[in-house]
């Protein structure tokens, strides 16, 4: 792990209060697939984020930042990079990455802008010669939310090994994916096979601990849930 001044390459808003920050690290970052960095705020306030790219950009780190109205500890970092234009980053951290070397089939499980940790796992796998079938869970509340939809449906026509299930909470009249819960939608498909499955998942600290108990409830062994939080939980 290393400390890096980051010089801000490009911000965009990929949907309401979600915003797509490009960085320049002073440095090539060595990472792997899943890992996270810190923004250091100051000597006590660091603050996590997956990096959403791919390993082989080492150059370029992609985060995907959630800053809805009243949620300072995000909206804090928008405005230091759009003031000052740079960042210091503590990277690379975490213990969640992808596990290339596995035979199990995979299941990559998001809530909101959990996200960009599995995008950088997908990129990764679809990249490489590995055939194991991946199947993508996105979880959101309303459509405008899955800010990647379009990309991914067409990441699932390009490449047999892989499948995208959406599913949104408060749905609009003409939706025809699945409604409610994302880890719902997840037991409903695999509930009775999950011990087969390596499971990558990000999200509020609530759903991951919510989703870590009823998954081993269903068979799923505790080695095969990959996931940060649960460092934390």
């Amino acid at each position: 792990m290393s400390v890096l001044r980051c010089q801000l390459s490009s911000m965009k808003a990929l949907a309401p209060n979600v915003y797509r920050v490009e960085l320049s690290p002073s440095a090539p970052v060595v990472f792997h697939a899943g890992q996270y960095l810190q923004v250091v705020m100051g000597e006590n306030d660091k603050r996590p984020f997956s990096i959403a790219s791919m390993p082989a950009e080492q150059a370029r780190l992609e985060l995907h930042i959630g800053a809805e109205p009243g949620n300072t500890y995000a909206s804090e970092v928008i405005e230091r990079l759009q003031a000052d234009g740079e960042i210091s980053v503590e990277a690379p951290l975490g213990v969640a990455q992808y596990r290339a070397d596995s035979a199990r089939p995979m299941i990559l499980l998001a809530g909101g802008t959990g996200f960009s940790y599995t995008w950088s796992i997908l990129q990764q796998h679809l990249a490489s010669t590995d055939p194991r079938p991946v199947m993508m869970f996105w979880g959101a509340r309303q459509l405008d939310d899955l800010y990647m939809h379009e990309q991914l449906l067409q990441l699932e026509r390009l490449h047999e090994n892989f499948s995208y299930r959406p599913v949104l909470e408060n749905p609009p009249a003409e939706w025809t994916g699945d409604r409610g819960l994302v880890h719902h939608a997840v037991l409903e498909a695999f509930g009775k096979q999950l011990a087969d499955f390596d499971v990558y998942i990000a999200g509020r600290f609530e759903m991951v601990r919510v989703v870590r108990d009823e998954f081993e409830q269903h068979g799923l062994p505790r080695e095969q849930l990959y996931g940060d939080a649960l460092s934390f939980i």
